[in-house]
């Protein structure tokens, strides 16, 4: 049977799932993990486990390694650029006057490409800003575009309750809420009352 591993990525809003291919991570270790876009540096969320093949919905990508001190160091140096090019990222979005809102950088561990997050209310043409951004970073460039719940999931925060946003210490995919669900529970339908940071009805 194969054997599962859950990862969290800084910027994925779920657990992911990986083949441990040998290593025995724990709960907490940080891990170099293979996935689609390339290597990533992610924390082990839920032990390991056997799956039957019925439950694997796609083949795994394997955990690389456990990440040793030297990989630390690297993903450390790399947040620190990240916080560099975050503020060059709000520069030249303002320099090119677009109607959007810068909200996060990410390097894959390999540095095979810089990922821009950004919110945006319309369709947005940011080819000139792709340019501007890799004749910059020398790198491949790579926008994605984010909703509300996820903007507020990645920049953080409290809730009205003075705990951690749900959607930061619970990850997994947004579940629909709806009004009929606060008047089953004969909550208060003031909108600033039962909406979230993002806005939308709040998770919980």
């Amino acid at each position: 049977m194969p054997t599962i591993v859950g990862v969290k990525l800084r910027y994925a809003g779920k657990v992911l799932w990986f083949d441990p291919a040998g290593s025995d991570p724990e709960p907490g270790d940080h891990v170099i993990v293979s996935t689609e876009r390339g290597q990533e540096y992610g924390e082990i969320v839920t032990p390991a486990r056997e799956v039957t093949d019925d439950e694997l919905q796609a083949p795994l990508k394997p955990v690389l390694r456990v990440a040793d001190e030297s990989d630390r160091a690297r993903f450390q140096t790399m947040c620190e650029r990240e916080r560099i090019e975050m503020e060059r990222f709000r520069a030249l979005v303002k320099e090119r006057g677009l109607d959007m809102k810068p909200i996060g950088v990410e390097h894959l561990f390999d540095d095979s490409k810089i990922v821009f997050y950004f919110a945006a209310e319309e369709r947005i043409d940011f080819r000139d800003l792709v340019r501007d951004l890799a004749a910059e970073f020398h790198n491949r460039i790579d926008m994605r575009q984010v909703g509300v719940r996820d903007e507020a999931r990645m920049i953080g925060g409290l809730g009205h309750c003075g705990q951690q946003l749900c959607c930061v210490r619970f990850p997994g995919e947004f579940q629909p809420v709806s009004i009929r669900m606060a008047k089953e529970q004969d909550l208060p339908l003031n909108p600033l009352k039962i909406s979230g940071l993002c806005g939308r009805l709040m998770c919980c």
